[in-house]
């Protein structure tokens, strides 16, 4: 006999690091940040864990994070100390560093800043690697790409928008979730600070 292929049992939600209390960032997965402000959506993100941030970022590059500038958006208990760096100096050293930075399962979000969107099986691989790490480490490890432009990573478990949209006396920006496995694409308006975030859907 073939199983059912409805039933009635529930439906239950993966894990998810909510962002700004709202916004569901599946853990163990991976995850992808582009636009002109996807620095400023990882800095929130580094808000919204609590432990030891690993960042991966190419050593060629010129534009690099500056720990103390991320503190207006990750929050006063959110400290430059909480940032661990890692400085690849070869291009495929970048995922193989996230790969086993995953798998470790060591620190709740791993973020690495590429210089263009990664192909399907790197991605297939990150998002093995983070289901691992859930199984054998402190976390459930949540993976963020970062990519120049509209990124474009096929596979990922979403895929976010952030750009600056800042008026003379308010911080602003527009964000967008363009693609989710578990929900349709939607976009808001971000001001605020740490705290006291104001977020309105458009």
């Amino acid at each position: 006999m073939t199983a059912p292929l409805l039933t009635r049992q529930q439906h239950c939600p993966r894990p998810a690091l909510r962002l700004l209390g709202t916004l569901p960032f599946t853990q163990a997965r991976l995850h992808e940040g582009c636009g002109p402000a996807r620095h400023s959506l990882a800095a929130l993100l580094i808000g919204a864990t609590r432990g030891p941030v690993l960042w991966i970022t190419p050593a060629w590059a010129t534009d690099r994070l500056n720990p103390e500038g991320a503190c207006p958006l990750t929050g006063p208990d959110n400290g430059p100390d909480r940032l661990l760096f890692a400085t690849p100096q070869r291009r495929e050293d970048l995922l193989w560093c996230m790969e086993e930075a995953l798998r470790s399962g060591a620190t709740p979000l791993v973020i690495a800043d590429l210089p263009a969107p990664p192909g399907l099986t790197p991605v297939r691989r990150l998002h093995l690697a983070a289901e691992e790490g859930a199984t054998r480490g402190h976390h459930r490890p949540l993976g963020l790409i970062l990519t120049p432009g509209n990124g474009g990573a096929p596979g990922v478990e979403s895929r976010w928008h952030m750009a600056p949209a800042h008026d003379l006396d308010t911080d602003r920006w527009h964000l967008e979730r363009r693609r989710a496995r578990d929900a349709p694409p939607a976009a808001w308006h971000l001001s605020g600070q740490p705290g006291a975030w104001a977020l309105k859907q458009t």
